[in-house]
């Protein structure tokens, strides 16, 4: 089975992997820390709730500790979620996360897709999903949206998202909104769904240290709700030990790394617009993300997916969006890094994007 994701550098010999969207500074040396001292309890079980860390999440958030689950990264979250509720009918705009549509299948759940057009720039026209949502509402459990989107970096501001989890509130459909990179925006505080939480019971928000952090593999992720009946449905569906002891003890110590949060939301917008820049020099459509990634589109008349191959062959690693449902393989991913990273990124581009004439041409 072809690995749907990015990050897969065990597979191929990667010297460059743009294809995961991590925090371009690394794990926190106070993570790092933790992590080293954490090591020396894993001899004992961890604690099944997470106490510490929802303790702390909350405290971040501000709000009570009954409205905070954790989990072992976001999937875990999601597959749970879907588990707990077994949906007949939910809704998934596209193109996004494929984790939404797999979890759902699971269940033997009936998947609604409402298309994200190209032609309005991929961006989730939110009168036009209203209307879905109070057309079809007595027919739907769930609805997924990922804020902001991937692959394509773009949001929705809170006060559209309200309007959103207005009409699931009337009519019982579960909203859960995946924040995992808003933490990288500038606006967060415009964008993100938590100032909501006190008013909805049918919003869930999805949240992980996994972007921001860049702690991919330690798996750690979060979830927001005031429905604390189902949080505790989550719960009654999962492992006894959702979370390890590292993980606990990693996430504590990062929310307190706000310096370093800070930082990498500087670096990222710079390094954002001098690879939209560069990309667009060479040739490419590229999508304005607001998040630690870009979206483009090859519009080369060469065969999909030539560019991933191209640069693979140069030992770096793109994301491909040939597998995301609505788009092809002219459509790719790249994470944001630092200069030195991002000028060699192009430079590998650049020379992909040379045309070699054939002899009968010279």
């Amino acid at each position: 089975m072809e690995y749907q994701h990015g990050g897969d550098i065990y597979s191929q010999r990667i010297e460059m992997d743009y294809s995961a969207s991590l925090n371009p500074l690394g794990i926190p040396e106070g993570v790092k820390n933790a992590v080293r001292m954490a090591a020396e309890t894993c001899s004992c079980y961890p604690d099944s709730e997470s106490r510490a860390l929802t303790r702390a999440l909350a405290e971040f958030w501000q709000v009570p500790e009954g409205r905070v689950i954790c989990g072992n990264g976001a999937a875990d979250l999601i597959f749970s979620l879907v588990l707990a509720l077994k949906p007949v009918r939910a809704v998934v705009p596209i193109p996004t996360f494929s984790e939404y549509a797999q979890a759902l299948r699971s269940v033997g759940c009936r998947i609604e897709r409402f298309t994200m057009e190209e032609k309005e720039g991929f961006a989730l026209d939110t009168d036009k999903f209203c209307r879905f949502l109070e057309k079809n509402g007595e027919t739907l459990q769930m609805a997924f949206l990922c804020n902001p989107n991937n692959p394509t970096g773009l949001t929705v501001p809170c006060k559209e998202i309200e309007r959103i989890v207005q009409i699931c509130e009337d009519r019982g459909i579960l909203l859960v909104v995946d924040e995992c990179f808003c933490e990288f925006l500038e606006n967060s505080g415009e964008v993100s769904a938590v100032p909501l939480l006190e008013r909805y019971r049918s919003l869930f928000i999805l949240k992980a240290f996994t972007k921001i952090y860049a702690m991919a593999g330690l798996r750690l992720g979060y979830g927001l709700s005031r429905n604390e009946t189902l949080l505790e449905r989550v719960k009654q569906v999962r492992q006894p030990w959702p979370v390890s002891t590292v993980a606990q003890e990693a996430g504590t110590a990062a929310l307190e790394e706000e310096d370093y949060v800070a930082r990498s939301r500087s670096l990222v917008g710079e390094e954002r617009c001098f690879l939209k820049q560069g990309l667009e020099s060479l040739g490419f459509f590229v999508w304005d993300s607001q998040a630690n990634y870009l979206f483009f589109k090859d519009t080369r008349r060469v065969p999909e997916r030539e560019l991933y191959l191209k640069l693979l062959e140069k030992g770096i690693l793109i994301r491909s969006c040939a597998n995301y449902s609505g788009l092809s393989g002219r459509y790719y991913r790249i994470c944001v890094k630092t200069r030195e990273e991002n000028q060699k990124l192009l430079e590998a581009v650049r020379q992909c994007c040379i045309i070699v004439p054939h002899k009968e041409e010279l």
